[in-house]
């Protein structure tokens, strides 16, 4: 089952423990095995001791770690409530300013597994140092820009639905002797709309109907969180979007004026309102209080290969990662460790890739997506052959403390590549001398009969055009995951 990890999204849980494998040498082969070429890593990803707890101190980073997590918690956000405003918090009680002064007390952690909304929960406090009594009085949309310390995007000037694209990702790496391909996120795209956007709604809505807890669910415990993303999510739009979401808080109602629609957020259920508005996909980790370990409570995953949500939801870190060589010796400790600290303010992106016949977006596991990829098609044409890009992100809900993957699967035909600087000589050097356990891995075989030659004619052209040097040996670009000259092309297809 290793090589359906490629579309896991949750297979990002892996690349993020390989930061802090200690042996360099195992770091190095295990990234080869599993996540083939990477690049030197934009931003650190060591994280800050935190030790909140009336309970128990945490040991020293550096000195020998508790097996367990009970007593781990990510910085608190308490502080951030002082940022809010006089009026930010509804009903009486001390101020905003006042409860930022006080220090998280973690001795009634909030539950991962029960409906946490009755009034005996109101001094439970979330991991990130929030009671239930101060979630209740923050009510519905509270400035989530100030509480997680991430400013809301630029709104999008000249945006066009009819003809918009997304980003040209090519995250492509040569050589494998480097760090981690993980990159701190440019937060104006964390959620991208383009024009296949009203054609991607109705696609995952029907894939809903026909696999349904498969594709969708949300268990018991994960309300909090579900509800946080959601007006995370309708906020991010709004600001970005504005010429198209409005949100109207008297009712309680986003208006979507690309689809004509309007969403009663009373009634409609979090995930739900999600997939009748966001073309993208969601998983969210919540942390268990008895152990501080986090599992899969909740998710809409549409655009998986080989897999599904319904086999994954409920399953812990190690549990999900069962199938993975080595995972319990060299890197649940270090991955349980991230998910404890990780801090709301530092939200990450990375992006992995496949050759895909047609646009393949969501295939249960079945025998026919594995024999798919033992056939090389005589009939192929290039015009069919696809670049997949799983582009994803991984952040902190600031509220819940829940860990949210979102992905998004995007498609770019092979063709694109003939007048992008270096590109095919790239994907040559890594198809044609990728180690073979990561090739395989890719599993790619199934299409190079086709794109193999395609790439090699446009590599020729390019040099010819002096788009590329004769004699030059390919690299990571320093542009990456973009090539030379990128936003031009992408503006100029846009219009805008």
């Amino acid at each position: 089952m290793i090589t359906l990890i490629l579309y896991l999204p949750l297979g990002f849980l892996v690349l993020l423990a390989f930061c802090f494998v200690s042996s360099a040498e195992n770091r190095e082969t295990l990234l080869d095995r599993w996540y083939g070429l990477r690049r030197r890593a934009s931003v650190s990803l060591t994280l800050p001791l935190v030790g909140l707890t009336a309970e128990k101190p945490v040991a020293s980073v550096d000195s020998t770690p508790s097996p367990g997590y009970k007593y781990v918690f990510p910085p608190h956000r308490r502080q951030a409530l002082a940022l809010l405003g006089p009026i930010a918090l509804k009903g009486h009680g001390p101020s905003a300013a006042e409860l930022s002064l006080r220090p998280p007390v973690y001795t009634n952690a909030l539950p991962d597994k029960d409906v946490c909304d009755s009034d005996n929960m109101l001094n439970h406090t979330t991991p990130t140092g929030f009671t239930v009594a101060e979630l209740r009085r923050l009510g519905d949309f509270p400035d989530y820009a100030m509480l997680s310390g991430i400013p809301l995007p630029n709104a999008y000037e000249g945006f066009n639905i009819a003809t918009a694209m997304p980003r040209p990702y090519r995250p492509y790496r040569w050589s494998y002797h480097q760090t981690m391909s993980l990159s701190k996120l440019d937060n104006d795209f964390w959620l991208e709309l383009d024009k296949n956007y009203v054609s991607v709604i109705q696609q995952r809505q029907q894939l809903y109907q026909k696999y349904g807890d498969s594709t969708l669910q949300a268990l018991p415990g994960s309300e909090l969180a579900c509800k946080e993303l959601m007006e995370m999510v309708l906020q991010f739009l709004c600001a970005r979007y504005p010429m198209h979401f409005r949100l109207d808080t008297a009712n309680v109602v986003l208006h979507n004026d690309i689809l004509q629609t309007q969403t009663d957020l009373k009634t409609t259920a979090p995930m739900h309102v999600l997939l009748q508005n966001v073309p993208e996909d969601f998983a969210i980790m919540i942390r268990d209080p008895d152990t501080g370990i986090y599992s899969f409570r909740a998710g809409m995953i549409m655009s998986s290969l080989g897999w599904n949500l319904g086999s994954k939801i409920g399953s812990k870190l190690h549990e999900i990662h069962g199938d993975v060589p080595e995972y319990k010796d060299k890197m649940e400790f270090s991955m349980n460790r991230y998910f404890a600290k990780m801090p709301t303010d530092n939200p990450i992106q990375r992006g992995s890739w496949g050759l895909e016949i047609d646009r393949p977006l969501y295939m249960p596991p079945c025998e026919a997506y594995d024999a798919a990829r033992r056939h090389q098609d005589s009939e192929l044409t290039i015009d069919r052959l696809h670049l997949r890009v799983d582009w994803q992100t991984l952040r902190r809900l600031p509220l819940s403390a829940a860990i949210v993957f979102n992905f998004k699967g995007l498609f770019t035909p092979v063709t694109e590549f003939r007048d992008e600087p270096y590109i095919p000589s790239l994907i040559l050097k890594v198809l044609k001398e990728g180690r073979r356990g990561i090739m395989e891995y890719k599993n790619t075989w199934h299409t190079e009969h086709v794109v193999v030659p395609a790439l090699k004619e446009y590599e020729r052209e390019q040099i010819e055009k002096g788009l590329v040097e004769k004699d030059w040996d390919p690299r990571t670009l320093d542009e990456a995951p973009f090539f030379p000259g990128w936003e031009e092309k992408w503006h100029r297809q846009q219009g805008f």
